[in-house]
Order: structure tokens, then sequence, then C-alpha cells
């Protein structure tokens, strides 16, 4: 029998509950994915807590890799023994999951699946700022909101190397040091001079904010950026940023965001995961810790997420 973590109603960690399945041969259409790493992203947090809706019971999970060990009628491009990896597909804590067919993408040799499960959805979200948001060129300013977190340290790490300036900010000093290793220039969230400290290296205001952290930061970066430039919201931890002003508007600063899976689809998946690939390759993230959790400590993981203890990229492994 597979295993899958459900919940049977939102709350605390303690409602993520291991229980047993029948996970069933594929159906047309599909492959039967043996999981044996998971992703875990911050939108997982917001299944557990009702913020990210799901039916119950649910199963949360957006991203896995694993073997292919069974493929269902009408499949082509995929055969057993083939290894793959998913994102933006729910359900996605489990040993083994029917995946649709569309969804996987094939592993080259050189990526493995602890580097796919790792870096996939973020690494994806990352390419969504950087070439979908805005159209990173080098020489531009940037300021990420949020920079410690797992997309932000990706996003930061990219953005340096493609030739932009990168502001960093760390909502804590403890954090401080990873923002550091990833920016041009690293500060703090609370810093009283931040935004002076900004306008200090970009006078004119930032070419692009990208806020990961959404209603809380959203002010500071209305403020840093520069007229008709660009804040792309992408996270919201702390809430959903508010609606654009009159005076945002009078200053032309566009307002874009949406979920990877609107920017990265069909033969777009293609692209940006091998220039993901190309990324991880290149060693652009290597310094970036990866933090594994056993399958059975999903609570905690949750509970360091959360409660802003990671260290670094967070999975499961099975």
């Amino acid at each position: 029998m597979a295993r899958k973590v459900e919940m049977q109603s939102i709350g605390t960690p303690a409602v993520l509950k291991i229980v047993e399945t029948d996970v069933g041969p594929p159906g047309t259409g599909q492959v039967r994915l043996v999981q044996d790493v998971i992703g875990i992203n911050y939108v997982d947090v917001m299944v557990r807590t009702g913020l990210f809706p799901m039916r119950l019971p649910a199963t949360p999970g957006f991203e896995a890799a694993g073997v292919i060990d069974a493929v269902g009628p009408g499949v082509t491009g995929f055969e057993r023994g083939d290894r793959a990896a998913y994102f933006f597909f729910e359900g996605a804590y489990a040993t083994a999951s029917l995946i649709p067919v569309q969804k996987p993408v094939r592993l080259p040799h050189d990526i493995s699946n602890e580097v796919a499960a790792t870096f996939l959805a973020k690494g994806l979200t990352a390419w969504m700022g950087l070439y979908a948001l805005h159209r990173l060129t080098a020489g531009d300013v940037i300021l990420v909101l949020g920079a410690s977190g797992s997309v932000g340290s990706i996003l930061s790490r990219w953005a340096r190397t493609l030739g932009a300036t990168v502001i960093g900010v760390a909502g804590s000093p403890e954090k401080l040091a990873k923002v550091e290793a990833g920016a041009t220039h690293a500060f703090l969230a609370s810093d009283p001079e931040l935004s002076t400290k900004i306008r200090a290296i970009a006078q004119a205001g930032v070419d692009v904010v990208y806020d990961f952290v959404g209603k809380a930061t959203f002010p500071l970066g209305v403020a840093a950026v520069r007229d008709g430039g660009v804040i792309a919201a992408i996270g919201a931890a702390s809430g959903q940023p508010p609606a654009v002003t009159e005076q945002m508007a009078s200053r032309g600063i566009q307002i874009r965001a949406g979920g990877t899976a609107q920017y990265v689809h069909g033969g777009t998946v293609a692209v940006a995961t091998e220039q993901l690939w190309d990324a991880v390759r290149a060693d652009l993230f290597s310094d970036l810790e990866v933090v594994r959790y056993r399958f059975d400590q999903i609570g905690g993981a949750h509970a360091d997420m959360e409660s802003r203890r990671l260290t670094g990229l967070p999975v499961l492994t099975v």
C-alpha cells in the first residue's frame, strides 16, 4: 500500500495525518509515479490553514519527483522506468500518485530527483518573475522583498547572474547573511533608513520590485519603485497587498501578479525548465542548503516553515 498525508480539517500541523491508500492502476492518459522526493512550498501551509482552499479531505503538496512504474492507455512520450517530476498538481504529499500525462517533466540524466523536487516549482516561480512578469535585462536595479525565502533566494542569485543590481531585504538579523550571499546589497526590513538607502543606490527608484511578502512590505515597494516601474506581487505571506491607489496610477506603477501555472504551461514548460536546469548546472544555487524531512516528519516541516525557522529549501524524502 502507498501512503499519503491527509487532512480532514484545516488547522495546525497536527491535522496532517499519514494514512495508507490504494493508488490503483493509471487510467486513460495517466501515469503512476512512485515518488521518492516531494517538494514543500509555502502554499502548502496556506492549504493547511485554509488560505488556499481545497475540498476536504485533502492531500496537500504540489510537486514531487520519482520513477514512473506504470502508464495508462493512450499515453505516449513516457514509459515505465522513466524518471519524472511535476509541479502545481495537487496531492503531492504521497508515496505514489496518478498524474495526467500532460503534467510530468522528464528529468535529464544529470538532474537528480532531489534537485528536481527542490527546485522545480520554486525555480519556475523565479523564472516567471524574471522572464514573464518582468523581462529582466542587464543593468536593471531590482528590489527583492523576502529575499531570504525559498523563491526569493533563487531569484536573487539568478537575477544577479543576468546582470541586475540586486537589493535584497531580510526580515531578521539571522537571515541577513543569507541575503548578502545572493544580493549586491542587503538590508534589514527593520532599518529605519531603508527607503533612503535604496534611493541612494537607485536615485530614480528601482526598475522592479519582487514582493514575496505581500501586505506588510507593499508600502516599501511603492516607495522604492521608479515612476513607470513594476511591482511583481508573487507572494502574500503577510496577506494580500492593497488595491492600486490613485497616486500609484498617476506614477504609472504597474502591478503584475499571477500564479506560475498561468505563465509556465504548454510549450513554455520545456523552455523554462531547460533554462532552470542550465542555471542549476552552472551552480548558481549551489550555496543554498537543502533541508530534508522524512515523510513522517511533515508536521515538523510545516511548523518550521510557518515559524520561519527554515534554514534552506525543504523537501520530504520517502
